[in-house]
């Protein structure tokens, strides 16, 4: 699905204002909905660019107007993490738990700061409309797992069907 649990937004956004970044690299766009909130809530001078691999998304939801760049590809692929903050919003079950920590690895060498939004309940999903990207690859993460795999992380809140992490590196 494009869209994700809102039960932790408004958490997400509490904690975004507090780092106050200046640049933020939103993995998974779907429709948009981290941008949405960060305009909303931060405003339209923080840079906010996205990474999306489901060319149908970028046109349906017009992620190329929205964010300020957007990258098609599949957030594995993608070298460059040097953001003031990196969001995984509802995209680390897309892959496997090795994958998603290698990901992790390389994001903590580059960012200031990495937010994961991530179900921490049995939560099986297929390519919705079509999107094979939509797959829970793993699909039982739960919050001491999350605590135990991503390195860094200074502070969570745990919601009914997601919890969310931050993480702040060296």
């Amino acid at each position: 699905m494009p869209h994700s649990d809102g039960a932790n937004k408004p958490w997400s956004m509490k904690k975004i204002k507090e780092i106050n970044p200046q640049t933020i690299l939103d993995c998974g766009t779907g429709s948009g909905i981290y941008l949405d909130l960060i305009r909303e809530h931060i405003g339209a001078s923080v840079v906010v660019v996205g990474i999306e691999a489901w060319e149908p998304y970028i046109q349906e939801f017009n992620l190329n107007e929205r964010y300020d760049k957007l990258f098609q590809v599949d957030v594995r692929e993608h070298d460059n993490f040097n953001y003031d903050l990196v969001i995984f919003g509802d995209i680390l079950e897309h892959m496997s738990k090795e994958d998603a920590i290698a990901l992790w690895d390389r994001v903590s060498k580059q960012a200031k700061y990495a937010l994961i939004s991530i179900p921490i309940i049995h939560y099986p999903q297929g390519a919705s409309f079509g999107n094979p990207y939509e797959i829970h690859v793993k699909d039982d993460w739960n919050t001491q797992e999350v605590l135990d795999s991503f390195s860094h992380i200074i502070d969570h809140q745990v919601f009914e069907i997601t919890a969310t992490f931050l993480a702040k590196f060296d």
